[in-house]
């Protein structure tokens, strides 16, 4: 197996990601910013993993938006 070690994505799970963006954001914030059910309608980490690994397009959205959470917090440090 080999190391990425300028990928700040290797070894988190998608589960994490949203969890971490819940819990920094809030489910308004982000089904604002991402205008997806999911996000919108009744959220949940359940119901969002479901679609995100079933939809692409908006898994990549979702890991922008990680990204950019993980670059504004090492700014903070």
């Amino acid at each position: 197996m080999s190391t990425q070690p300028n990928n700040p994505l290797h070894g988190v799970k998608l589960a994490q990601i949203i969890t971490d963006l819940e819990a920094h954001y809030g489910w308004e914030y982000m089904g604002y910013q991402i205008n997806i059910r999911c996000f919108t309608d009744n959220p949940s980490v359940k119901s969002s993993l479901k679609f995100l690994r079933r939809t692409p397009w908006a898994r990549t959205k979702v890991e922008r938006m990680y990204l950019e959470y993980l670059k504004k917090n090492q700014k903070a440090k």
